[in-house]
């Protein structure tokens, strides 16, 4: 003897629940994933010409992220992640020619 209903697996996009609604599901996961790993390739590619200091942490940071959730694109992942390591190292390079704390072409 069964007292409740089994629960329904729909895989459209509009389903209904118990009462006849129609709700609306939604894919934020994998998306998410993906538009972080093309920020992090982005911001890490702009990061080498302009404000590495700040775009290498969040590339770095945005790469973790997409790759330790799994996303499908991990190729850009992993190059945002070496971009932004090396907006670090290019950073610490012109700041050791100049001896100051920022660097300028």
């Amino acid at each position: 003897m069964q007292l409740t209903a089994p629960a329904r697996r729909t895989t459209d996009a509009n389903a209904t629940d118990a009462k006849g609604t129609t709700r609306t599901a939604r894919r934020t996961g994998i998306h998410d994933t993906d538009g972080m790993a093309v920020a992090a390739f982005v911001l890490g590619l702009l990061g080498l010409l302009v404000l590495n200091v700040f775009l290498g942490p969040i590339a770095i940071a945005l790469a973790s992220v997409a790759l330790w959730r799994g996303t499908a694109r991990r190729g850009r992942a992993l190059l945002g992640l070496g971009l932004g390591v090396a907006d670090l190292l290019v950073l610490a390079v012109f700041m050791s020619a100049d001896n100051t704390m920022s660097w300028s072409l």
